[in-house]
Order: C-alpha cells, then sequence, then structure tokens
C-alpha cells in the first residue's frame, strides 16, 4: 500500500512570502523525510544554483485525501542544511527556546476575504454593497456569503488536528475570521500556515480565491488583520504583569509595525477599529487601541492581551518571534 504526504512550505515572494506544496507518494513503511524543489521557480534560489531543501517540521492527517494521506508543514533550508535566509521559523525557534520558562501561549484571529471574479464575495457587478453593519456575524444570505466555504474549512481544521478555536462573518462583506490556538509559539504557527493553506485549497473547489490583503477594498471597509492574543505563565497570574506587558510593546512600536505586514500603513489609519500605525496606545476593552486588554482580564485582575496590530497577511512566525522577546525580555528586568 501507499499514501500521499502533501509537503506544503513558504516560499520567498515579495513583499508577502506565500504557501507552496507538492505531492509525494510513500510507501505505507516510509516516512516523510527531506526532499527538494526548484528556489528558482520560487524566489528562493537562482537557476545555476537552484536546489533546496524541505525539512518537515509538523505532521497533519489529510482531511481533503483521508485515508493514511498526510499533510506535512516544512521549513526551507539550503543544501548545507541550514536555514534558508526566507526560513522564518528557525529564528522562532530560537527565541522559543530562549524564554521557554515563560510559558507563551498564543491565539491567532486570522481575518480574510473571499474574491469571485476580481471582486469580494457576494458583491454586485458594479457599485457597492449596502453599508458595513449587518454582515458582521451576520445570518442570512443577505448578509453571509461564502459560508459553505467556511463550513467545510472548519470541518477540514478539525479532522486535520489543527486547534481551531472558532468563526465568524466579519464586518465587511465576503469577509471571514477564524481562530487558531491557544497554542506554544511554533505550534500556534505552524498550524496557522496548515490553516491557511487548507482554506486555499478548500476555496479552490468552490472557483473561489483567497486574500489576506492588509485592504482588499480601499475607502470606508474594514480592513483584514490578524489579531494576536498573547500570555505567559505571569500574566494568568498577575495585573502586574499585563501591565508591564502591554507597556513594553510601546518602545518596540517601530519596529514590530515594520515586520507586521505589508500595507499596515493602508489598514492603520485610526479608523475602522484601528489606532494610527504611527502610534502606540493601549486600554482596557478598547478596540481602537494598538493593543486591547480584554474586560474581563481587568476584572480578574490576569489573563492576557490582544495586539491588534498585525496584518492578516502577517508572517505568524515573525509576529510571535517579536512579541515574545518584546514581552518576556521585559518580564524579566
Amino acid at each position: 500500500m501507499v499514501y500521499r504526504a502533501e509537503y506544503i512550505w513558504i516560499d520567498g515572494a515579495e513583499p508577502t512570502q506565500q504557501l507552496r506544496s507538492k505531492t509525494k507518494v510513500l510507501d505505507d513503511d516510509d516516512k516523510p523525510g527531506i526532499w527538494g524543489f526548484d528556489g528558482s521557480s520560487t524566489n528562493q534560489a537562482t537557476g545555476e544554483n537552484s536546489d533546496c531543501v524541505l525539512k518537515p517540521v509538523a505532521t497533519f492527517a489529510d482531511p481533503l485525501r483521508g485515508g493514511a494521506n498526510i499533510l506535512v508543514m516544512c521549513e526551507v533550508l539550503l543544501v548545507s542544511m541550514k536555514p534558508h535566509p526566507t526560513n522564518k521559523r528557525a529564528p522562532l525557534a530560537t527565541v522559543a527556546r530562549k524564554y521557554a520558562k515563560h510559558d507563551t501561549w498564543f491565539g491567532i484571529e486570522q481575518e480574510y476575504v473571499f474574491l469571485q471574479d476580481g471582486r469580494p464575495l457576494g458583491w454586485p457587478e458594479t457599485g457597492f454593497p449596502g453599508p458595513q453593519f449587518p454582515y458582521y456575524c451576520g445570518v442570512g444570505a443577505a448578509e453571509a456569503y461564502g459560508r459553505e466555504i467556511v463550513e467545510a474549512h472548519t470541518d477540514a481544521c478539525i479532522a486535520a488536528g489543527i486547534k481551531i478555536a472558532g468563526t465568524n462573518a466579519e464586518v465587511m462583506p465576503g469577509q471571514w475570521e477564524f481562530q487558531v490556538g491557544p497554542l506554544g509559539p511554533l505550534d500556534v504557527s505552524d498550524q496557522l500556515w496548515m490553516a491557511r493553506w487548507l482554506l486555499h485549497r478548500i476555496a479552490e473547489d468552490f472557483e473561489v480565491s483567497v486574500t489576506l490583503a492588509a485592504k482588499p477594498v480601499p475607502g470606508d471597509w474594514n480592513g483584514s488583520g490578524a489579531h494576536t492574543n498573547f500570555s505567559t505563565k505571569e500574566t494568568r497570574t498577575s495585573w502586574t504583569a499585563i501591565e508591564k506587558a502591554a507597556k513594553a510593546l510601546g518602545p518596540k512600536h517601530n519596529l514590530h509595525i515594520a515586520n507586521y505586514g505589508h500595507g499596515i500603513e493602508q489598514r492603520l489609519t485610526g479608523a475602522h477599529e484601528t489606532e494610527s500605525y504611527k502610534n502606540y496606545s493601549y486600554g482596557i476593552s478598547h478596540r481602537g487601541a494598538s493593543v486591547r486588554i480584554p474586560w474581563q482580564v481587568a476584572v480578574d485582575r490576569k489573563g492576557y492581551i490582544e495586539d491588534r496590530r498585525p496584518n492578516a497577511n502577517m508572517d505568524p512566525y515573525t509576529v510571535v518571534r517579536l512579541i515574545t522577546d518584546t514581552v518576556c525580555s521585559a518580564l524579566e528586568k
């Protein structure tokens, strides 16, 4: 008997890296090992020295093919077996080990927009739909577009073993969100990338595409973010640690903004439930702040904080690394 392993990796596209995948057929007594690919076709090598290496880092059941087939999340290496320059997982692994004693947890809220025929799903061929209001968590054919894709994606994530925590329709028509976590730094990042791959792949079957663009539609429409919820063993027991974490992100604001996804200045304008990318702020139950402290956290005097700055197109390996490094280094002072 044989089975199929879908090797999935992150390419070198600029300014936003994209997902790639290919299939390997294995005998049932073989485990997925390292494999190669043509890096000159993914902006990760030149034609005269084109080989790159795929190293499996996480394996999931394949909910699309079923049976013994699997999905294999990979990191990209050079032929020297050192991390490729486009490999953002390796630096996160280093930071995660450095601050392992803080037992960091992340939950990421991935927003996205379905596109069909070049426009958001459900939008008229000309003009615009009705203004934002009825679509957020809406129910009905005139409010929710693409629910059948969302349900198929959720089922697939559950079957794959991804820790998907929920889904909802978002503020702009054709815009949705799913959440992954809470998980540790590497697991949440691996699983978010895998959930993204499944979303793109399942949308294929409906002849719909997915965009993670920060501002899919210019004008008076919400952008798409990836709000990142974060806690440590200290914040889960101490209000002092909550405040220290929120304050620590301020001095590093520009560094984080520069690494939170392409087009962030289009989304973080100070409108549409955002703080301006030029400013840093935090507040209790404040959706217009850079960082929100949920009201229940303020009541309990412990818990987590939500960084509302990351774009939908952010790289979770990078965002999780920066938050971990910034907050945990401050907690150690």
